[in-house]
């Protein structure tokens, strides 16, 4: 073997490496600032930002502020997708990094309602909508780089590196809330949350400097040289693919809407209905997280061996069949099963978490992907992961039992699983081998 095709390899398994780690670190990071906002939102927001009213109503306010965030990401994955399509993944991650890590920075420095009056649930919403529209512009950006960098046959795996941004993500919040709560004391709840949120700048500065030193993928690099970048990507995809963009939103009510009702619902619902200790359920929501730092790979990886339509329905209908279990483990109010029944929902989470990247992003072509792709993915937060904490609230408040928001869990379900019967089954304009080669010489443009 020649020495400059050794060399040629060596730089594409390191620019393979970096565009992994600049991945995963980046979506990391913004889920660290999504997840915090959750949390706090469950836990902290209702006292500090909305009090006076009841306690239903300073929850419901809190998590409709949380579903503004959520309403925001199409928005992000609109603007950014376009930009991302036009002229490259690189540069436009990290604007959506600086983006999410600024709002989550002052969201630590906004004073009470108690001090500024109505103004600070106003200026709460609107770091709130800069989060959502920074984590929108996020996700899409971050598969397709590393994605893009991989080989075909692995592009499963690939993909889901950037997703174990959701693990690591709730881990490190969810973590260092504990923590703070601990260190801090009875001062948690009146500055001691704050905290947390300051320390996004110290993260957000570690993704930058990874972001800064990868390249861009080889794909899109392909796409700029043969002249085929689209001038209104948003617009084509729309145009052409809407149907991918439909049904790529719907197939993920299953995963999005049980998720948060997972990691943010159950902290209302734990505390409030069941009396559990509120430092209990962080540590049983850390475990679930350390968990899916396994499964969303390996999930992933299953993907490309027996295929992703195949792992994600196993995916769904394992949701689907866990929807009244779930509630059955909580309601027992002992901690070893409510332990089990907050792992074993985010495992079922994960088979769909782990292939869903290279699923959804593989629906569209490399011109456009990041705009197809980003849509697709972010509008399930306004039919799915927004409304769910709203939705469960709700009918908590109206019927005291969980019967009803398991059976809404079950119905999310089958909507995802008619979505992925319908998902057009794209054949990939490139072959294979040509894809690959384009990968293994790009190390060396």
């Amino acid at each position: 073997m020649a020495e400059s095709q050794v060399a040629g390899e060596g730089q594409v398994s390191r620019e393979r490496r970096r565009a992994v780690i600049a991945s995963t670190v980046g979506t990391t990071v913004e889920w660290y600032d999504f997840f915090l906002y959750g949390t706090a939102a469950a836990l902290i927001f209702p006292k500090i930002f909305f009090p006076g009213g009841s306690a239903y109503s300073g929850v419901l306010a809190s998590f409709a502020t949380q579903f503004v965030g959520f309403a925001a990401r199409p928005i992000g994955a609109a603007i950014f997708g376009h930009f991302g399509d036009r002229i490259g993944r690189k540069a436009t991650l990290v604007s959506t990094l600086l983006l999410m890590g600024v709002a989550t920075f002052l969201i630590g420095l906004l004073p009470s309602r108690a001090a500024i009056g109505l103004a600070a649930p106003i200026l709460l919403v609107l770091l709130r909508i800069l989060q959502g529209v920074g984590v929108g512009g996020e996700w899409g950006g971050s598969v397709l780089l590393s994605m893009e960098w991989g080989v075909q046959r692995r592009r499963g795996l690939m993909a889901s590196f950037p997703q174990l941004g959701v693990p690591l993500g709730l881990l490190t919040s969810t973590g260092a809330v504990k923590l703070l709560e601990a260190w801090t004391g009875d001062g948690f709840d009146t500055w001691g949350w704050r905290i947390p949120f300051l320390l996004s700048a110290v993260l957000v500065a570690i993704g930058l400097y990874v972001r800064l030193r990868v390249l861009e993928s080889p794909a899109f690099a392909q796409v700029r040289r043969s002249e085929a970048v689209v001038n209104f990507p948003l617009w084509q995809v729309l145009r052409t693919q809407w149907r991918e963009v439909v049904t790529s939103a719907l197939v993920r009510m299953s995963e999005q809407a049980p998720f948060y009702l997972f990691i943010t619902f159950v902290l209302t619902y734990g505390t409030k209905q069941l009396h559990l200790v509120r430092g209990d359920l962080l540590n049983y929501t850390l475990v679930a997280a350390a968990v899916g730092c396994i499964t969303v790979p390996l999930f992933g990886h299953l993907s490309d061996r027996f295929g992703r339509r195949l792992v994600y329905g196993v995916g769904i209908v394992g949701t689907a069949a866990f929807a009244f279990p779930y509630f059955g483990l909580l309601n027992t109010t002992t901690a070893g099963l409510v332990l089990l029944g907050i792992v074993l929902s985010l495992v079922f989470h994960d088979m769909q978490y782990g292939p869903q990247a290279a699923l959804i992003a593989e629906s569209f072509g490399t011109n456009v992907r990041y705009s197809g792709a980003g849509i697709g993915y972010q509008l399930a937060s306004v039919v799915a992961g927004g409304p769910a904490p709203l939705i469960a609230t709700a009918i908590l408040e109206h019927t005291g039992s969980s019967t009803w928001i398991s059976a809404y869990i079950l119905g999310c379900c089958v909507v995802a699983f008619v979505a992925l019967l319908l998902l057009p089954r794209r054949r990939e304009s490139v072959p294979v081998d040509s894809y690959d080669a384009a990968v293994e010489t790009a190390g060396a443009d």
